[in-house]
């Protein structure tokens, strides 16, 4: 069934039409709108030639469209307080997000790098050390919560093809997980931090947490 295009884009070429089609439902369901390359790379050049389209439709929902100049992606960020559309994660993935924010953070601060690359191994040693009084989740748990991140287009997770070297597997830290939970200062990060790691046991995989996401 072909639903008929909205009048109020009109304007928009016919040709541009499937690609913000495609556009607008990356962004709805995942939040992200990735440009690296193939189909992917031609729907954010059309995305980016009608960000304020885009940027309109997404207001009434709350949504704030952002795009960074260096990058080749679009994300669309809740407004705080004022849109149903906020992602929930379970404590222990907070607790991996916060993780991923300060390596993403300390790699920046350390040196220009363009892509921040860890492997999973690092990411396990950063949470057992950041949250000493929790126990640190098993390899499956952590493969599981990388994975849901990675479908939130926040990093990209790259198994490594031997199962048995789970913790050479590859992370990229997109610098879309930073604005998921924008820290002003690492004095603000640490507090968050301090927050989720005050109790004692593992974190409740239904204890859930809302970011913008």
């Amino acid at each position: 069934m072909n639903l008929p295009w909205p009048s109020f884009w009109q304007h928009i070429p016919e040709p541009d039409r499937p690609a913000l089609s495609e556009a607008l439902t990356e962004l709805l369901s995942k939040g992200v709108l990735l440009g690296d390359d193939g189909r992917a790379r031609e729907i954010f050049l059309t995305a980016r030639e009608h960000l304020r389209d885009l940027a309109e439709y997404l207001a009434p929902l709350h949504l704030d469209l952002w795009s960074d100049p260096d990058r080749s992606f679009l994300q669309a960020r809740p407004v705080s307080g004022e849109c149903g559309l906020t992602a929930k994660f379970n404590k222990a993935e907070t607790l991996l997000v916060l993780v991923l924010w300060r390596l993403y953070h300390e790699t920046r601060m350390e040196r220009a790098v363009e892509t921040v690359v860890v492997s999973a191994n690092d990411v396990y040693q950063a949470l057992r050390l950041t949250f000493e009084h929790l126990e640190p989740p098993t390899e499956t748990h952590l493969d599981r919560m990388l994975a849901r991140l990675h479908s939130r287009r926040l990093i990209r997770f790259q198994r490594h093809d031997d199962p048995q070297r789970f913790g050479e597997s590859s992370v990229e830290i997109l610098p879309t997980l930073p604005r998921v939970i924008p820290f002003e200062s690492l004095d603000a990060w640490e507090l968050m931090a301090g927050l989720h790691g005050a109790a004692r046991g593992t974190p409740e995989p239904d204890a859930d947490t809302e970011v913008s996401a």
